[in-house]
Formats: C-alpha cells, structure tokens, sequence
C-alpha cells in the first residue's frame, strides 16, 4: 500500500466496472514493493556476513550471545548482559561500530540502540 499513488487509489471504483487501470497501478506497487524488499535483503545479508567475519576477533564474555541476539533481533541495547556488565557490554557494541560491523541507531548520548 505504501507504494501505491494517490492518483491510483482514486481509480479504485472504476475498477469494479471492469477498468485495468487500477490492477495495472496495483500490479507496479506490488513490483515496486518487491524490488525495494531484495534491495533490502541484500544489504542485511552483506551486513550480516560482515558481523559474522569479525565475530572470531571479539573477546567479551558475551561476545557469541550478542552476536546471535543481533543477527535474529531488529536492535539491541548495550545493557548487561548474562556474564558481562553494563560497561563491557557497551565496550563491546563500541568496537563492533569501530569494525564497520554494526551501527547505532539512535544517535544518542544515552540509552543506544545498535543494529545491523
């Protein structure tokens, strides 16, 4: 839906006459949508593949855990974690962000959120 033009939505009616032009409008959304989706896949596989490469040069205590917890999750906290404090945890996210491996998201001073 979020690729669909208002000028389309407007020709929704006419589709129920018999018109094309809605399906036809319906059929490049559904194109749109998709490329915009393997674009995004593509650059989350080669994201992901980087943090699995630098992975082996990590050495906190709950480096393979947050590893794993990035790869399944949207984004995570540098909070405590099972084994390792607040502060290693965050160490942790910072050399990942050094390596190119992941990325802040939030862009801010306090409570950050890291994420492929």
């Amino acid at each position: 839906a979020a690729h669909l033009s208002r000028g389309a939505l407007r020709k929704a009616p006419q589709h129920l006459d018999g018109e094309t032009v809605f399906m036809n409008a319906l059929c490049a959304a559904y194109t749109t949508a998709a490329v915009a989706a393997i674009d995004l896949y593509s650059d989350l596989a080669r994201r992901a593949t980087r943090l699995l490469a630098v992975a082996p040069k990590l050495r906190g205590k709950d480096a393979d855990i947050m590893v794993g917890i990035l790869l399944v999750e949207d984004a995570q906290s540098a909070g405590p974690g099972e084994m390792a404090s607040d502060r290693s945890t965050r160490r942790l996210f910072e050399r990942l962000v050094s390596l190119g491996a992941v990325r802040e998201l939030t862009g801010r001073p306090t409570f950050r959120l890291y994420g492929l």
